[in-house]
């Protein structure tokens, strides 16, 4: 039922201008509108996230949403150059050396906004194993 309909993130902030910033000018987003207190990025494929202003956030230890990329490691290389800081995480997988986790098919990186949110890169890796 639900699969026939647009899904979008929620990006919680607790500050929104310093979020606003980071995700501005270190990961390159264009805000499409101002709404609701809020601002909304738009990505490919017509989705869209909704970064909005609540005390919670940063508060899930888990990923918050990803985006579906190729060249991982390219991306965090540039993301790096901007000041982005990625985790290191111990998993089981093949690490790369900019700390990419390869298994199960996908290529992975994580890391924290100005908020605490954890946010990841992944592209599919066809015969990765896992």
């Amino acid at each position: 039922m639900l699969h026939a309909f647009a899904m979008y993130a929620y990006i919680p902030a607790r500050d929104l201008p310093r979020a606003r910033r980071f995700y501005e000018e270190k990961v390159g987003l264009t805000p499409k509108m101002e709404t609701n207190g809020g601002v909304v990025y738009e990505f490919a494929k017509g989705t869209a996230a909704f970064l909005y202003p609540t005390p919670n956030a940063g508060t899930s230890q888990a990923s918050q949403a990803f985006w579906s990329v190729t060249d991982v490691d390219g991306l965090i290389r540039k993301l790096k150059a901007k000041g982005v800081v990625f985790e290191d995480y111990d998993m089981p997988g093949e690490k790369s050396p900019e700390v990419a986790i390869t298994a199960g098919g996908a290529k992975a990186a994580w890391f924290k906004d100005s908020e605490g949110n954890i946010m990841a890169l992944i592209e599919e890796v066809p015969g990765s194993g896992g």
